[in-house]
C-alpha cells in the first residue's frame, strides 16, 4: 500500500533481546545501534558495518550531537565515550562523578552534554572546551528523562518525582512538583494568543496516564491532559506543526491534540492505529510524515492528511515490532523488531528521472535506477533495475547510455554491453569530474551535455576509434561572451540547445560543429522542453510566461492560460499527435495543441486541464495517455481528461456523450475519430461543426467532405476551386473570405503568390476604398473600372455628388466602349440628381437609351420638373408615368393622346372624371369602364346614358353590391319589383328586400333568390328565420319547415315538414328537406320522428324505401342504408329499371367499402347478376356473341330475378346462344319458351318461328335437355388455390370461395392478368379491359372514361380477393 522499499536487513545485530538506535544527524549517512550483547554498532545507510565500540556494561543511553559529529554513549559505568565520525576516532571523558550514568542529553545548538546519574546527580559537558561542571543532588533520584531547549535551559524529569529547569552553567532556575514519576520530557512552544516565539513550554508523560505541559512564561499555572481510560497508556508523544501533539497511546491509539490555549487538549484526530498495542510513534518534519509501529505492522501518514492512511508496512515474519526512527532527511525509515532485528526501508527519495525517445530512467532506491521501455503497442512496462556506484542527485538517459552522479562528478554506462561478471548490469564505461557542481546531464547517441554553474560542456562519451580531437570536447559559452549564464539545455540527435539568463536561445549543430541558429528573447529563459524531432520546443522565461518556438520557422508563438507555476512540459511521441504537449505543476496537468497551420497563423490553444495526483511527476505521453513517476520510483499512467474515452468505440452511445467526445477530437485534431462520431450522430450540426473546424486549420478535403455532408453547395463549390493550390498563404486567405474575416484574408493574400487576389476580394465586397488603395499599387489599369463601379454603389446609396466624380474619374481614352457609356448614363443621372437638369438631359438625348430615358424621367419627377419628366418617359415608352405627369400638368390632350398606351387604371380614372366633368358621359364611361370602376359605369348607363340593359347586365358580371343598390333603385321607381329584390338581395340590403318583398306579396320569391343567388358564405340564418316566421304565420307549412331548415331552427323545421309531408302533394318535397335537415342537425330524436314517419307508424302508411334508403345515407348508417338499398333495388329490378337497381347497388357498395363495412353478400350477388345482364349489350356491340351468350345463359339461370322481362331475356338468350354455337343450350331456353303458354304468347313474332325451329331440331348429340354437347368453355386458374375452373364460374368447388368477377368480361379474374379500374377500384382482366379502352368505351361499372395508361398491373392482389 505504499512505496517504501526495504533496503536492508540485519538479523539481530546484538543477538535476541531489545534493540535501540540513533540516526546521525544532519547527513544521516551513520545508524547507531545497541542492545543486550554490550557493543554499539555504527552503520553506514546500505547496512554496512563502519565501527564497532564494546562497552564495560550495558549501553543505558547514547546520541548524537546537533550537527552529526560526535556520538555520546553511556553505560553502567562511570566513562563517557565520544566517538568521532569524522576522524572514527574513540574518545573516554571524565565527566567528574563517580555513580552510574543514566541519561545522556544534547544541546540543540552547541557541543553541550548533559549527563544524569542514578543518584540524582548531572555533569555538564562542553566538548568545544573540554569544560566540565558536575552537579551534586540536583535530584534526589535517579534521572530518567530529560531535553535542552534552543536557548540552552536544560529540563530533567527524575524518579523523585520532580522537574528541575537549570541554565548552562548547571544553576537551577525552577523546580516543579510532580504527583508521578515524569518520562520523555520535552522543550516546544506552547501558543498563546500573543506569539513571543521560542521555545517556552516544557511537556512530559506523568505517569504514563497524563501528559504536563508548563509553561514557563506562566508557571503559576501549568495544564496536565488526562485521557480516556481504554486508550491505554501513554507510549510516546511528538510535537508537530503550529502546536500540535501526536499521542501514541498503548491500546493501540493514535491522537493528536492542539495546545492552542483556546483549545488546549482538544482532540482534532484519532485513530486506532493497531489492534493490539501500540509500541513507538516517529515523525519527520523534513518529508511531513509521521508513523506508528505495533503488532508487526508500521502506518504511516501524511502530517497534513492525519485522517488517511497513506503507507502500511507488515513485517509478517515478526512477532512484533518495538521501536522505529526516521533518519535526519527522512529517506530511510528503521524499523526494530521485537526479537533485537533491524529493517531498514527506503521511506522517500528525490524524484529523478530522465526520458529518451521510449526509454525512461527513474530512480528507484538510494542507488538504484530503474530502467523502463516504451512500445506503442502499450505492452506492459517492465522495470530493468540498474545498481549505481553511489547515490545520485542527477541522472540521464540516452538511446544507449545511461549517465548518474552527484556533485562534480557523474558515472557513464553503456546499456547495450554488459557488465564483466555481473549479469543483467550494464557496462561502467567511465567516471568524469567536471569543473563545478553539476546541474544537469543530458545524452545523445554520442555526445553528453552537462549543465554546471552557468556553462555547458559538450563532449563524447565514449573515446572515438578516429582521432577527432576538436570534436570531442567543447564548452559554452565561449571566452568571447564571459559574463553569459547558460540556463538550461536540451541534447537532440542533431542538436545541442540552450537558453542563457539575457535570453538567447541557441541551436549547436553537432553534426556542423557550428552554430546554426540564435533566437533573442525579451527577458532571461529558465527551461526548455524540445519535441521528440528537435524542431520545436516550449521554453518558460523569468516572466513565468511560455512560447512554442519552431526553429524550421524561426517563430515564437505564446501559450495561452499558461499557470504561474511551471514544473515541466512534455511532448506527445505519438507522430499523429506530434503537436500536442501538456504543461504540469503540483497540481494539474494543462493540455495544449500546438496548430502551425490555420486562418489564425501558427498558434497555441489550451485544450483542458487534469488533476494530477499529489507527488507525481508526467515523464512520457503517447496518445494522451502520460506516464508518471511516483514518490517512491515507481511508474503509473493516466489518461488525460482531454483523451479520455477517444480509444473507445461510439456505438450505442447518448447523443450528448458523443457530442462532448466530438468536441475533444476537434480539439485535438483528430479529425478520423471525429467523422466517425458524426456518422454515429447523424446531425447536421456536428458535420459544420467538423466542416468549420477543418476549414479553419486548412484541412481542405476534410471541409469539402464535410460541407458535402449538410449540402452546402456554395461552399462545397468554393473549395472544390481551391482545393488544387499549393501555396497555404493563398488557401488561407481564401479560407479567410469565406469565413468572412476579410482583413485577415486581405494579409494572407498580400503575402501569397497571388496578392491580386486581395483586389478582387474587395472589388467583390464592394468596399471599393480599399480596392481603390490596392489597385494604385498594383494595377493602376483597374482604377477606371473600380471607379465606375464605386460610382454605381455610391449612386445607389444615394451618393450623388461623390458618384458623379467617380463616373467622371472613369472616363479615360482607349477604354472598353461599354464602359464609356455606362459612366455618360452615370454622369446623365447623377446630373439631374445634383439638380444640373441641361447638362443630365442633353447626355441622355445624345446617348438615345430608352432605359436611360426611364431613369432620367424618374430622377427628373422626384425633382418636380414634371415637363422634362413626362417628355423622357414618352421617348422611354413608359405612358402611365408620362400620362401621370401630363395630368398634373392638365394636359389633357397629351393624356388623350397617350390614352391607348396607358395600362394603369388610376390614369384612366382620372381622365374619366374630367371627361364626366366635361360632360362627354360617354367617353367618360369608357375610361370607367377601362378603369374597372364599373360602379361609376353603372352611375352613367343608368342617370345618363339611359341604357339599364347593360348596367344590369355589368351588375351581374361584376356582382358589385352598389351596383345592384342602384339598379335596384332604378326598377323600384319602374315598379319592377321582383327585379328590384333580386337586386337588393345583390346588394346585400336583405332587410330592405324583404319588406319590399312582404309588402308586395313576394315573399316566396324572395327566398328563392336568397337560396339562388347566394353562396353559402353569404348566407344568413337570420334573413331565413324572418321568411319562416312569416309562412308559419300564413300556415305554409312547407315554406315555413323549408325556411327554418336554412335558418337552422331544426326541431321546427321538422314539425313543418312532416305536416307538410301528410299531405300527398308535397310529399316528395317535404320528406328530401326533412332528410336534409337530420343530415345537417346530427339530432337522434329527430331522425327517430322520420323513421317513424316513413315506417308509418304516424299514419298507417308506409313510405317509400328510397326515402329511408336517403336518410340511413345521409346519417352514414351504411348498414342500415345497405339493407334499404338492396330493397330498392330489387324493387327497381322487378320494374324492370336495371340500371336504376345497378346504379343504386353499385353507389352502395363504394359507400360500404370507403368506410371499411362488410359487404352483404345478397347485395354483391344481385350486383354481379345486373353487370351481367348490362354487359351483354357491350360484348354484342364489340360481336363477341360468344361472352354475351355465356353472360345471358347465367342471367337465364336466375330468371326469377328478372320477372318483368322473362320472355325478352329468355328469347335473347336462344339467339346469343344459336349465334354462338351454343346449340344445347339454345334449345333448352327455346324449349321453356314453347312449353310454357304464358311465355309463347309473349313471344315477338319476328323471333316465334326461329324458336320454334330451334325447338323442331334439336341437337344430334343433345338427350334429355342436356348441354352436354356444347364447345367445351375455357379453363382458368382460381384466384384462391389454383384450381381450373369454367371462365364464367365464380364459386370455387375446392376452396369453396366466391372469386370476383371482371367488370369488363363477367369472367371470374385471373391472378397474373388482374387490373382494376382507376375510378371505381372494381377488378378486372387487364388485357381485356385494355381491349375496350382502345375503343373508347368508359368503365362497365361506374360509366367514367379510362386513361389506359393508368390500368397497372396489380400485384399484391389480396386486397381484391378479400371480397368482405
Amino acid at each position: 500500500m505504499g512505496s517504501e522499499k526495504l533496503l536492508f536487513r540485519l538479523e539481530q545485530p546484538h543477538g535476541l533481546g531489545d534493540l535501540y538506535i540513533a540516526w546521525q544527524r544532519g547527513s544521516g549517512n551513520y545508524l547507531a545501534t545497541t542492545g543486550v550483547d554490550s557493543l554499539v554498532n555504527i552503520f553506514n545507510r546500505y547496512g554496512q558495518i563502519h565501527e564497532r565500540i564494546r562497552l564495560q556494561g550495558l549501553c543505558s543511553g547514547f546520541g548524537w550531537d546537533s550537527d552529526g559529529d560526535i556520538l555520546g554513549i553511556i553505560c553502567r559505568s562511570s566513562q563517557l565515550i565520544l566517538w568521532d565520525s569524522n576522524t572514527s576516532k574513540k574518545q573516554v571523558v571524565d565527566i567528574g562523578l563517580r555513580d552510574v550514568m543514566t541519561c545522556i542529553l544534547w544541546a540543540k545548538t552547541s557541543p553541550i552534554l548533559a549527563v544524569g546519574t542514578a543518584k540524582g546527580n548531572v555533569s555538564i559537558y562542553n566538548h568545544a572546551t573540554s569544560k566540565r561542571i558536575p552537579i551534586i543532588g540536583k535530584h534526589s533520584k535517579k534521572i530518567t528523562c530529560g531535553s535542552w531547549n534552543t536557548e540552552n535551559l536544560l529540563a530533567l524529569g527524575s524518579e523523585d518525582k520532580t522537574l528541575s529547569i537549570s541554565n548552562m552553567e548547571g544553576d537551577t532556575l525552577r523546580v516543579v512538583a510532580l504527583r508521578a514519576e515524569p518520562a520523555d520530557v520535552q522543550f516546544s512552544e506552547m501558543k498563546l494568543d500573543e506569539r513571543l516565539g521560542g521555545e517556552n513550554t516544557v511537556s512530559l508523560i506523568v505517569g504514563k496516564r497524563t501528559l504536563y505541559l508548563f509553561n514557563m512564561l506562566d508557571p503559576e499555572n501549568p495544564i496536565e491532559l488526562a485521557f480516556q481510560q481504554h486508550y491505554g497508556t501513554i507510549v510516546a508523544y511528538k510535537w508537530f506543526g503550529d502546536g500540535y501533539i501526536l499521542l501514541g497511546f498503548s491500546a493501540g491509539y493514535f491522537i493528536a491534540i492542539s495546545t492552542h490555549i483556546k483549545e488546549v487538549g482538544q482532540e482534532l484526530f484519532q485513530v486506532r492505529n493497531h489492534k493490539n498495542m501500540l509500541t513507538d510513534i516517529a515523525i519527520c518534519d523534513k518529508i511531513g510524515k509521521v508513523a506508528s509501529c505495533g503488532d508487526n505492522i508500521v502506518k504511516i501518514h501524511d502530517i497534513t492528511n492525519l485522517q488517511e492512511t497513506s503507507s502500511v508496512l507488515t513485517l509478517a515474519q515478526e512477532t512484533g515490532i518495538e521501536r522505529i526512527g526516521w533518519s535526519a532527511d527522512g529517506q530511510l525509515l528503521a524499523v526494530c523488531t521485537r526479537n533485537g532485528s533491524l529493517n531498514v526501508y527506503v521511506s522517500y527519495m528525490p524524484t529523478l528521472s530522465a526520458v529518451s525517445g521510449g526509454r525512461i530512467a527513474v530512480l528507484s532506491s538510494l542507488a538504484e535506477v530503474s530502467l523502463y521501455n516504451f512500445s506503442s503497442d502499450r505492452s506492459k512496462l517492465t522495470p530493468i533495475p540498474i545498481a549505481l556506484e553511489t547515490e545520485p542527485s542527477f541522472i540521464a538517459v540516452g538511446p544507449y547510455h545511461l549517465a548518474a552522479g552527484m556533485n562534480s562528478r557523474a558515472w557513464f554506462y553503456d546499456l547495450t554491453k554488459p557488465r564483466i561478471g555481473v549479469e543483467d548490469a550494464p557496462l561502467l564505461l567511465k567516471d568524469r569530474q567536471y569543473l563545478g557542481i553539476v546541474t544537469s546531464i543530458r545524452l545523445n547517441v554520442e555526445y553528453a551535455s552537462v549543465l554546471y554553474e552557468g556553462k555547458i560542456q559538450l563532449h563524447m562519451i565514449e573515446q572515438p576509434e578516429v582521432n577527432h580531437e576538436e570534436r570531442e570536447s567543447v564548452i559554452f559559452p565561449d571566452s568571447n561572451s564571459p559574463n553569459v549564464v547558460i540556463t538550461c539545455h536540451a541534447l537532440t540527435t542533431d542538436f545541442l540547445i540552450y537558453a542563457t539568463d539575457m535570453g538567447q536561445l541557441i541551436y549547436f549543430c553537432v553534426e556542423d560543429w557550428t552554430q546554426s541558429n540564435d533566437y533573442k528573447h525579451a527577458v532571461g529563459i529558465v527551461d526548455v522542453f524540445v519535441d521528440p524531432a528537435g524542431t520545436r520546443l516550449v521554453f518558460i522565461d523569468v516572466k513565468s510566461q511560455g512560447y512554442v518556438y519552431n526553429a524550421v520557422m524561426n517563430e515564437v508563438v505564446p501559450i495561452p492560460q499558461l499557470p504561474n507555476k511551471v514544473t515541466g512540459v512534455t511532448w506527445d511521441s505519438n507522430i499523429t499527435d506530434r503537436n500536442i504537449f501538456i504543461v504540469y505543476n503540483d497540481q494539474d496537468i494543462l493540455t495544449y495543441m500546438y496548430n502551425k497551420f490555420s486562418v489564425f497563423g501558427s498558434s497555441v490553444q489550451f485544450v483542458g486541464t487534469t488533476t494530477l495526483v499529489s507527488k507525481q511527476i508526467p515523464l512520457f505521453m503517447f496518445s494522451g495517455e502520460v506516464i508518471l513517476a511516483t514518490s517512491g520510483g515507481q511508474l503509473t499512467q493516466l489518461t488525460l481528461s482531454t483523451h479520455e474515452a477517444s480509444q473507445l468505440g461510439v456505438v450505442d452511445r447518448e447523443p450528448k456523450v458523443l457530442e462532448n467526445l466530438l468536441n475533444k477530437q476537434l480539439a485535438l485534431h483528430r479529425y478520423i475519430p471525429a467523422w466517425n462520431i458524426c456518422v454515429q450522430l447523424k446531425s447536421k450540426e456536428s458535420w459544420r461543426k467538423v466542416a468549420e473546424e477543418a476549414l479553419k486549420n486548412l484541412e481542405i478535403e476534410l471541409a469539402l467532405r464535410a460541407y458535402k455532408q449538410v449540402e452546402d453547395a456554395a461552399l462545397v463549390m468554393a473549395l472544390q476551386e481551391i482545393s488544387h493550390l499549393e501555396d497555404y498563404k493563398l488557401i488561407a486567405g481564401y479560407v479567410a473570405m469565406f469565413l468572412n474575416d476579410y482583413d485577415r484574408a486581405q494579409q494572407w493574400f498580400l503575402s501569397s503568390s497571388n496578392p491580386s487576389a486581395a483586389l478582387e476580394m474587395r472589388r467583390d465586397l464592394l468596399q471599393w476604398d480599399q480596392a481603390l488603395q490596392l489597385s494604385k499599387k498594383m494595377a493602376p489599369d483597374q482604377i477606371p473600372y473600380i471607379s465606375r463601379e464605386y460610382a454605381q454603389q455610391l449612386e445607389f446609396i444615394g451618393n450623388y455628388s461623390e458618384a458623379y466624380l467617380h463616373y467622371e474619374k472613369g472616363l479615360q481614352e482607349n477604354i472598353n466602349p461599354e464602359h464609356i457609356f455606362i459612366c455618360k448614363c452615370g454622369i446623365a443621372r447623377t446630373s439631374i440628381r445634383c439638380n444640373n437638369y441641361k447638362h443630365g438631359i442633353n447626355t441622355a438625348l445624345d446617348l438615345n437609351n430608352k432605359q436611360l430615358f426611364k431613369e432620367c424621367a424618374e430622377a427628373l419627377e422626384s425633382k418636380k420638373q414634371l415637363a422634362d419628366a413626362a417628355m423622357l418617359f414618352e421617348k422611354a415608352s413608359v405612358y402611365d408615368k408620362a400620362a401621370s405627369n401630363y395630368i398634373k400638368l392638365k394636359n389633357w390632350q397629351k393624356v388623350g393622346e397617350l390614352l391607348p398606351n396607358v395600362t394603369s387604371s388610376k390614369i384612366h380614372l382620372q381622365y374619366a372624371k374630367a371627361k364626366e366633368h366635361e360632360g362627354k358621359y360617354e367617353d367618360a364611361a369608357n375610361a370607367y369602364y377601362v378603369a374597372k370602376d364599373f360602379d361609376s359605369v353603372v352611375r352613367l348607363q343608368l342617370d345618363y346614358l339611359n341604357n339599364p340593359e347593360t348596367a344590369v347586365e355589368l351588375v351581374q358580371e361584376t356582382k358589385s353590391a352598389e351596383g345592384a343598390k342602384m339598379v335596384a333603385r332604378f326598377f323600384q321607381r319602374l315598379n319592377d319589383y321582383s327585379s328590384a329584390i333580386r337586386f337588393l338581395v345583390l346588394s346585400q340590403c336583405n332587410s330592405e328586400a324583404f319588406e319590399l318583398a312582404r309588402k308586395h306579396g313576394k315573399l316566396q320569391l324572395y327566398g328563392e333568390i336568397l337560396l339562388n343567388t347566394l353562396s353559402a358564405d353569404e348566407l344568413r340564418p337570420q334573413d331565413f328565420n324572418s321568411l319562416a316566421n312569416h309562412f308559419e304565420i300564413e300556415r305554409n307549412s312547407l315554406l315555413a319547415g323549408k325556411y327554418f331548415y336554412h335558418a337552422r331552427e331544426y326541431r321546427k323545421a321538422m314539425k313543418h315538414l312532416l305536416k307538410a309531408a301528410k299531405s300527398n302533394s308535397d310529399e316528395n318535397e317535404a320528406i328530401t328537406i326533412a332528410i336534409d335537415v337530420i343530415a345537417s342537425s346530427n339530432d337522434d330524436h329527430l331522425a327517430n320522428q322520420l323513421i317513424e314517419f316513413l315506417l308509418g307508424e304516424a299514419d298507417g302508411i308506409p313510405k317509400d324505401a328510397k326515402y329511408l334508403f336517403r336518410l340511413y345515407m345521409a346519417r352514414k348508417q351504411y348498414k342500415e342504408a345497405s339493407k334499404s338499398a338492396i330493397i330498392i333495388a330489387n324493387e327497381e329490378q322487378i320494374n324492370g329499371n336495371y340500371r336504376n337497381a345497378h346504379d343504386i347497388l353499385f353507389s352502395m357498395y363504394q359507400e360500404l367499402k370507403s368506410n371499411d363495412i362488410r359487404i352483404p353478400h345478397e347485395m354483391y350477388w344481385n350486383l354481379m347478376l345486373l353487370h351481367s345482364y348490362i354487359l351483354v349489350r357491350l360484348h354484342v356491340r364489340k360481336g363477341d356473341h360468344l361472352k354475351g351468350a355465356r353472360m345471358l345463359v347465367r342471367v337465364a339461370n336466375n330468371i326469377s330475378k328478372f320477372p318483368s322481362h322473362i320472355v325478352p331475356i329468355l328469347t335473347s338468350t336462344v339467339i346469343e346462344c344459336h349465334r354462338a354455337g351454343l346449340r344445347n343450350a339454345a334449345y333448352t331456353y327455346a324449349a321453356m319458351l314453347i312449353q310454357n303458354p304464358e311465355y309463347r304468347k309473349q313471344v315477338d313474332p319476328k323471333y316465334a318461328k326461329k324458336i320454334e325451329g330451334v325447338v323442331r331440331k334439336p341437337p344430334k348429340n343433345g338427350k334429355n335437355s342436356e348441354t352436354g354437347g356444347d364447345p367445351i368453355e375455357a379453363l382458368t386458374p382460381c384466384p384462391y388455390c389454383e384450381t381450373l375452373l369454367e371462365e364464367t364460374e365464380i364459386n370455387c368447388d375446392k376452396c369453396k370461395n366466391n372469386i370476383p368477377f371482371c367488370i369488363v368480361t363477367g369472367r371470374h379474374i385471373i391472378k397474373m392478368d388482374l387490373t382494376a379500374c382507376p375510378e371505381c377500384d372494381f377488378p378486372a382482366i387487364r388485357s381485356e379491359f385494355l381491349e375496350i379502352t382502345e375503343s373508347e368505351e368508359p368503365c362497365p361499372m361506374c360509366s367514367e372514361k379510362v386513361d389506359p395508361r393508368r390500368l397497372i398491373k396489380i400485384e399484391d392482389t389480396k386486397p381484391y380477393l378479400n371480397l368482405e
